[in-house]
């Protein structure tokens, strides 16, 4: 199969490589003429200009967006609306808010699947899990390359109608939110209790037939290992936050009570006013385990 994929940042060089690998056809585009030469290394075939990215793809194009959630995904599909059909399906990797991709898919000329994308950069060696949004046969055509992508056939399943990948996504980030700020506050208590505990080991030992063993907890480990139990100059401030806030205006929108999720959100908004709380340095230090994102530090 032949994939063009635009957006090249960490999460789209990994679909770049994975698909590559299987032994699928890549034409690559992005903005950073260094990016798109770095997937020209790998293998792909580059695109300098979006015209010439549509001209390298067939008739019945199969496209995956891996670009930043927001307007420029819209200003994708705008670029692209000329030179697509019915025929051609769009896929949207990104982490959009599930609405968006309702939107979209009802004005997008060809057929549109909305990707909730997890796994981070360990994705690069184990996949990805896909949730997958929109018409079956669109899915079923790109089953192969989301076999590539994912961990496999069971790292990837069709949600349901438009929106849904997108909306299964956002309540996994939620979830997630709560998974780190319930681990946030048993090593605190830890850490600030009545004995000297080595925290890697704790978590080691946890890690180890526990009921509460894990792939965060494995991270917190590494956390601890890397950083001193005490977490060095880790600093008590944790970034992100839309997916969980559309996670808990979903839950009052629909009546579902979503306090354990709503306490994580609010720990994260928190942590950007003072500097004190353990348990918010250890969920900033876990987002660049799974992640790999930029670890703010004390002073």
């Amino acid at each position: 199969m032949q994939l063009g994929l635009i957006g090249l940042g960490r999460m789209g060089q990994i679909v770049v490589d994975r698909t590559l690998a299987a032994g699928h056809e890549v034409v690559a585009f992005d903005l950073d003429d260094d990016a798109v030469a770095t997937a020209a290394d790998a293998g792909a075939d580059p695109a300098d200009s979006l015209t010439d990215f549509v001209d390298q793809l067939g008739s019945d194009k199969r496209i995956w967006l891996m670009v930043p959630a927001g307007e420029a995904v819209d200003v994708t599909l705008e670029e692209l609306e000329d030179h697509l059909d019915g025929d051609d399906v769009v896929v949207d990797g990104g982490n959009s808010y599930f609405e968006d991709s309702v939107r979209r898919a009802e004005s997008c000329p060809a057929a549109y699947l909305d990707c909730g994308t997890s796994g981070g950069p360990a994705g690069a060696e184990l996949g990805f899990s896909l949730m997958v949004g929109g018409p079956q046969w669109a899915y079923d055509e790109l089953e192969p390359v989301f076999d590539a992508v994912a961990t496999g056939p069971d790292g990837h399943e069709r949600m349901g109608p438009s929106g849904s990948g997108h909306y299964v996504k956002m309540i996994h980030n939620g979830v997630e939110y709560a998974l780190m700020q319930a681990y946030g506050e048993g090593f605190e208590l830890l850490h600030e209790g009545r004995f000297d505990l080595d925290l890697e080991n704790v978590a080691s030992v946890w890690n180890n037939g526990a009921v509460i063993r894990s792939w965060l907890l494995e991270l917190c480990e590494e956390a601890f290992r890397e950083e001193g139990t005490d977490l060095g100059t880790v600093a008590d401030r944790i970034e992100g936050g839309s997916t969980g806030t559309w996670t808990v205006q979903e839950g009052l929108e629909q009546e579902v009570p979503l306090p354990l999720i709503y306490t994580a959100l609010s720990e994260r908004f928190g942590s950007r006013a003072d500097d004190g709380r353990f348990s918010r340095r250890l969920a900033n230090r876990l987002r660049y385990g799974f992640g790999r994102h930029e670890v703010p530090r004390r002073e």
